[in-house]
């Protein structure tokens, strides 16, 4: 596990993840390896979705994936060892993977195509390998290239960093889709050939949050790591688990409240979902969960928007609209001015 690693590209993945404002691909591509320049943009865009998954799939947690939590490098200083560190290493991991993969199989790398390498194998009953499968195998590879080189620590942490990274990539892999095309006399689908290809990614997404809320936690020795008998133990440890299992080592902290040495800023102010036909279990209650079992009053707040409506054509050649005035409600945690005898939040429960 602990085997030394190139260092690959470090500099732009770790600037995409921190969402720096003043860096450019420009920059890493003066100085990083030239190998490696092709996959560049394709990197620092698989991060970026990464976080966009990231942000989307905790939008209504009480943890909603802030940006100082997107931080990968152990040794710039990430602290927690939580499930949220957790799936924030899965899901940028996976973001990259997916990312090369796709533009490799769209053609975007001079070396790089579509995975022909079984097409006339037999697959299963009645189908055989064929057509243009998803490049998943050289996403992988380069990806982990460019991840995994961030973890440069032998302890612990950079054993659980690493799992979790090929967590993220298993997700991929995990997700796939077979696609089959039928073949025969008027369509009687005699054979079909069939191949893989990825999903959405917000298919990925949710299969990590499931694994982020089963996800282990791992007790090791304190100290452990410090020498060759320590490594050994921790990464026999990390061997035992499955790979497509996101680890945690420490106990996430209580999102309730603000603590501004972990950089959180608790759920006071934070909007909340009531009411609509579109939303879902998790959304509905996301009033209980940041505002009620956290102390604080739900704060009903009333809004109008403007905006077009009743649009028109009209010869030649011009688009006219009306201005449409509707009210909104909104919904928002506060303090309660007078904290009933069962509003004090409950600690212990999931963020």
């Amino acid at each position: 596990m602990f085997r030394e690693k190139p260092c690959v590209c470090v500099f732009l993945f770790t600037c995409v993840l921190q969402l720096s404002h003043t860096w450019s691909v420009n920059n890493f591509l003066m100085t990083g390896p030239k190998a490696y320049l092709i996959y560049s943009s394709s990197v620092a865009a698989g991060a970026q979705s990464g976080i966009e998954e990231c942000k989307y799939q905790f939008a209504w947690d009480r943890w909603n994936c802030p940006e100082r939590a997107l931080q990968l490098s152990s040794h710039g200083g990430l602290r927690s060892a939580n499930r949220e560190t957790a799936f924030v290493h899965a899901i940028s991991s996976a973001g990259v993977m997916y990312t090369l993969t796709r533009n490799c199989s769209l053609g975007d790398f001079d070396n790089c195509g579509c995975d022909d390498s079984r097409n006339g194998q037999l697959g299963g009953q009645g189908w055989l390998w064929g057509g243009c499968s998803d490049n998943v195998g050289f996403g992988e590879a380069i990806s982990k290239q460019f991840v995994d080189a961030l973890e440069t620590g032998q302890d612990a942490r950079a054993a659980m960093n690493l799992h979790n990274n090929e967590a993220g990539r298993k997700a991929v892999k995990g997700t796939m889709k077979r696609t089959c095309k039928c073949h025969g006399v008027s369509g009687s689908c005699t054979t079909q050939t069939c191949w893989l290809q990825l999903p959405e990614f917000r298919e990925v997404g949710a299969h990590l949050k499931e694994k982020y809320h089963a996800a282990l936690k791992v007790d090791l020795l304190q100290g452990a790591g410090n020498s060759a008998a320590g490594r050994g133990a921790i990464a026999d440890t990390f061997r035992s688990i499955s790979t497509r299992e996101l680890v945690h080592l420490e106990d996430s902290p209580d999102y309730c409240l603000e603590n501004k040495t972990l950089g959180l800023l608790g759920t006071e102010g934070r909007e909340c979902l009531r009411r609509g036909r579109a939303l879902g279990r998790w959304e509905r209650r996301s009033c209980r969960r940041l505002c009620g079992d956290c102390g604080l009053a739900v704060e009903e707040r009333r809004a109008e928007t403007v905006s077009s409506c009743n649009c028109k054509f009209h010869w030649c050649c011009a688009v006219r609209c009306e201005q449409c005035r509707r009210r909104i409600t909104k919904y928002f945690c506060s303090r309660a001015e007078r904290p009933r005898g069962g509003a004090a939040h409950k600690a212990g429960r999931k963020p």
